[in-house]
């Protein structure tokens, strides 16, 4: 199982949220994605604990507190939906492709 943490400070690092989840258990592994562009936090993380009841413990802990000036998202992660390759969008489509 893999923890959803959202609604995070942009200033937010992986060490600052291993140690916030350490006082519930084990983590294993912390994920915070970046925006590909700018290189800042996407403002979510994923976070993985030793076992599950680690897990449900820092998530009935941490949904909702406030937590570096912000109101935290936390939950079970969803697994990843497969994304269909994109068609069409900007400069895909030769036809359609104005300028404005």
């Amino acid at each position: 199982m893999s923890i959803y943490v959202g609604n995070l400070s942009y200033q937010v690092t992986a060490e600052d949220l291993k140690l916030a989840f350490a006082e519930y258990g084990t983590v294993t592994r912390v994920q915070l994605p970046t925006d590909r562009d700018t290189g800042r936090p996407r403002g979510f993380a994923f976070v993985e604990m030793e076992t599950d009841a680690q897990e449900v413990s820092a998530i009935e802990a941490l949904d909702g507190a406030e937590w570096m000036g912000r109101d935290l998202k936390v939950n079970k992660a969803k697994p990843r939906e497969e994304r269909s390759p994109s068609r069409g969008g900007w400069g895909n489509n030769t036809r359609n492709n104005r300028r404005y």
